[in-house]
């Protein structure tokens, strides 16, 4: 019936055609259908950067933009000030990762954005860091790293509701994990806590992708991410049931937990 309808649609023009509304409609639909999917897909291979003026005009974020989306095929959109963007370059928060033009630049992570956080992880690795000391002008390297007391945790900033985002963490998590307090005692003892996980060095890739990383895809679901269950695969248990704006209050709850601690790390002799 749709490829009926397409074929009528592209000779309207040609025949002077007077489709029914019903058909309109269909049609309508099947042209939403097909091109929401590669927005969705765009959307996930860009992202915006703010940065002042100043850092713009020096021409780093020139050098780096097409160095990293050669890499990963993610595109960046530079956009100046303090304008709405996943990423944000300044001088008072996030992590410090370089020196230049007078002042120590700091990176802050606005959101969940999956391609904001593979620049943040690029701009920090090895290969990232080299990059960005290989910029040069006129001979010389404008912008050196900051040492290694500067660096800190990357700021990631969730603009949910933390307060809703407890409340569903106990619903929904708490079934298995230790929340907080008020569930200590309901959890399963083989998960680990959320102020375990939250001491975790990758906890925000880990609580923003838990759907992915087993056991969750067998009973979760996320509106408008996942895929429903196989007819074959029914959920073993009752099934989670989230919207990504409860996944966003859940994230901005954990960011307040505060990380339990682990003791130092093993050394082996």
């Amino acid at each position: 019936m749709v490829d009926a309808d397409m074929r009528l649609f592209l000779t309207w023009g040609m025949q002077g055609w007077n489709p029914s509304p019903n058909r309109v409609l269909r049609m309508i639909i099947f042209c939403l259908a097909v091109l929401l999917p590669v927005s969705a897909t765009a959307d996930e291979r860009l992202f915006r950067l703010s940065a002042p003026e100043a850092l713009i005009a020096s021409g780093l974020l020139d050098y780096l933009r097409p160095r990293f989306s050669l890499k990963t095929g993610v595109r960046i959109e530079i956009v100046t000030g303090d304008g709405e963007a996943e990423v944000a370059f300044g001088k008072t928060e996030g992590r410090a990762v370089f020196i230049g033009e007078g002042a120590t630049w700091r990176m802050r992570l606005r959101g969940t954005h999956a391609g904001a956080a593979r620049f943040a992880d690029w701009l920090t690795s090895e290969i990232g860091q080299r990059t960005l000391t290989s910029f040069e002008v006129d001979g010389r390297a404008p912008f050196t790293l900051p040492e290694a007391e500067d660096k800190v945790e990357v700021a990631l900033v969730f603009e949910g509701d933390a307060v809703a985002g407890k409340g569903l963490s106990l619903r929904h998590c708490g079934r298995c994990h230790v929340v907080s307090e008020e569930n200590r005692m309901n959890a399963i003892g083989s998960t680990p806590s959320f102020a375990v996980l939250r001491a975790l060095p990758d906890w925000g890739a880990r609580f923003q992708g838990f759907f992915a990383l087993n056991p969750h895809p067998a009973f979760t679901q996320v509106a408008e991410i996942t895929e429903p269950f196989a007819d074959h695969l029914p959920p073993p248990i009752v099934p989670v049931e989230i919207t990504l704006d409860d996944l966003e209050a859940i994230m901005a709850y954990v960011s307040g937990v505060a990380p339990a601690d682990l003791g130092a790390p093993i050394r082996h002799q």
